[in-house]
């Protein structure tokens, strides 16, 4: 007999590997939030066809320009146009964001599988993580940062390594309890192998809640490169992202204050629409926040 033989019913699976999305437009709030978050990533997808101009071309005549018809939001103190960068930058910090999350999830998730399933190797991996987890994240980035280089990768790497330890003890959580579960207890009892229990029997619990902590990861992440950026410890300064536009433009703040407006409120859009997206993501695939609305 093999776990293969049992029935359906036998093995329920509590996170559906195909959640459903009806969430994003459950009400007008989350429904603006997600065609304004939609039209920033498209905006910035196609960035090379809407832009007006090179956005790192140095115009040293053009410098500190007004808003006018030929530079909509001016340009900056090199002469560059500010519309072009800010949504050039749009590029960098949202990849930055989704990079992290997709890292951050995939390194948490194996390591919270084996830490959930082996007692043994639990006790060395949290402590590890509970290491990591007790330096401050910004302080951890900057000295990643500091020790190989302001780069897209070293920067990638230094925001997703503080964000692997919170993935970890989440998936680690939903296994202990998983792991109690009858249908896993009878397909260890059939001989199963272990990476078909972990991936077929206690992967899918993770899933629901993976998706609600790589939004949270996404827009932390998109903010923590801004304030890298702005502390001078991010990417080169001539890559235009959102933090580097008003790390720049900072200087100039008290004679042209839309250096730093514009991408900034790019900024606060994308995060405060993930974050919407996230939360209405934890009560859609929560079970537990469904039955406290039905009381």
């Amino acid at each position: 007999m093999s776990v293969d033989s049992l029935p359906q019913s036998s093995i329920p699976i509590t996170s559906p590997l195909r959640p459903r999305f009806g969430f994003l437009t459950s009400t007008p709030i989350i429904a603006s939030a997600t065609v304004l978050l939609a039209l920033i990533v498209l905006i910035s997808i196609l960035a090379p066809l809407i832009a007006p101009y090179d956005p790192i071309q140095l115009a040293p005549s053009q410098r500190l320009k007004p808003s006018s018809a030929q530079y909509l939001l001016g340009t900056d103190a090199y002469g560059r146009d500010v519309l072009s960068r800010v949504i050039y930058g749009g590029r960098i910090s949202l990849l930055i964001g989704i990079g992290a999350a997709i890292l951050s999830i995939a390194i948490g998730l194996a390591i919270g599988l084996v830490s959930g399933f082996f007692k043994l190797v639990d006790a060395v991996l949290m402590r590890v993580m509970d290491g990591l987890m007790a330096m401050p994240s910004i302080l951890l980035a900057i000295a990643v940062v500091s020790l190989s280089g302001a780069s897209l990768w070293t920067v990638l790497i230094a925001i997703t390594i503080p964000e692997i330890p919170r993935v970890a003890r989440l998936v680690r959580s939903v296994v202990l309890s998983a792991r109690e579960e009858p249908y896993v207890e009878a397909a260890i009892s059939v001989g199963s192998s272990l990476p078909k229990i972990m991936w077929r029997h206690l992967m899918p619990n993770t899933v629901a809640p993976l998706i609600v902590q790589g939004t949270y990861i996404c827009a932390s992440a998109i903010l923590t490169e801004a304030i890298l950026s702005f502390l001078g410890a991010g990417i080169s300064p001539e890559t235009p992202t959102w933090g580097n536009i008003m790390a720049e433009g900072r200087q100039y703040f008290q004679i042209k204050p839309s250096l730093i407006f514009y991408p900034g409120l790019l900024l606060s859009i994308a995060i405060l629409s993930i974050n919407l997206i996230g939360d209405a993501a934890r009560d859609a695939l929560d079970p537990r926040m469904k039955q406290r609305e039905g009381k």
